[in-house]
């Protein structure tokens, strides 16, 4: 039996494998990458490589074994995952896998918001699968903000998130809680609404960026045209704009992204990381 990591070259793919491999053995962990090539440092550690893609439902049948534990890391291509996803769970159910682990998003059918309901949809198939699994439902990655520091630092920070707080963690801390559940016992069918201790406004996001850069940096609340129309100007396809334009409108404002039920930092075992220390990490670069 291993402990199975999809996406293990992704962003959380490699800070799951990280922590794993701080908790059990190298043998124990395998690795599904679509390119072994660049997942060369993984294997180097001592972990297998599973070479598939979820766009390729025949290279999925090689990808686990009966007994495994599966972390099916949700992919990035929006409008094609719930055919990616349904395809790795069908694989696992064929493989006999003993659970499967699924990033979702936080509120799960209660976030009524477009980029949730790919997720939704891999809840429900995962559900009628007859598979016994564990849902992640993760909130915001801190990083989403932080990563455009550079831009806020110069242009200012903008939105449509009036004043919805935002219950946002980071990357290390999901993945924490995602080699939490993959090791330990008594996650069978459970569900797990992931946020950060302390959620934010968009306004206190910046004050806090102004304060630790020296700079002048505030928020301006746009309207959900305004923001598209910012968002389009800096490159984005409309689209994949129009889906961060709801994901403000329809989520945060509305108080969706707040979290604050505690599960997170009951799985990692300690606090979730501050927003400031997030922050100072980006600034440091």
């Amino acid at each position: 039996m291993s402990i199975v990591v999809t996406g293990a070259t992704g962003q959380l793919g490699r800070l799951v494998v990280d922590r794993l491999l701080a908790e059990v053995p190298a043998d124990r962990v395998a690795a599904v990458v679509r390119d072994a090539d660049k997942a060369a440092a993984i294997a180097a550690r001592g972990v297998e490589l599973r070479v598939a893609d979820y766009n390729a439902p025949a290279s999925l049948k090689d990808a686990f074994r009966a007994g495994d534990v599966v972390l099916l890391i949700s992919g990035s291509e929006v409008g094609q995952r719930t055919a990616q996803h349904t395809a790795v769970i069908e694989a696992a159910k064929e493989a006999g896998v003993a659970r499967l682990v699924y990033t979702g998003v936080l509120g799960g059918p209660a976030a009524d918001f477009r980029l949730a309901e790919e997720h939704q949809a891999t809840e429900r198939v995962l559900l009628d699968s007859g598979l016994t699994y564990t849902l992640l439902r993760n909130g915001w990655y801190t990083e989403n903000y932080t990563a455009q520091i550079p831009v806020q630092l110069e242009h200012g920070v903008v939105g449509s998130a009036g004043e919805g707080r935002i219950g946002s963690a980071t990357r290390e801390d999901y993945a924490a809680a995602a080699a939490a559940v993959l090791t330990g016992e008594g996650h069978e069918n459970a569900v797990y609404e992931l946020s950060g201790d302390h959620a934010w406004t968009m306004a206190e996001y910046a004050a806090e960026l102004a304060r630790q850069s020296g700079r002048p940096v505030a928020y301006t609340d746009l309207p959900a045209d305004a923001f598209l129309a910012v968002l389009t100007g800096a490159g984005l396809p409309e689209p994949v704009a129009s889906i961060y334009v709801d994901v403000d409108v329809a989520g945060t404002s509305r108080g969706l992204l707040e979290g604050g039920g505690g599960d997170l930092a009951r799985l990692i075992g300690r606090p979730t990381t501050p927003l400031a220390a997030t922050i100072a990490a980006a600034l440091k670069g």
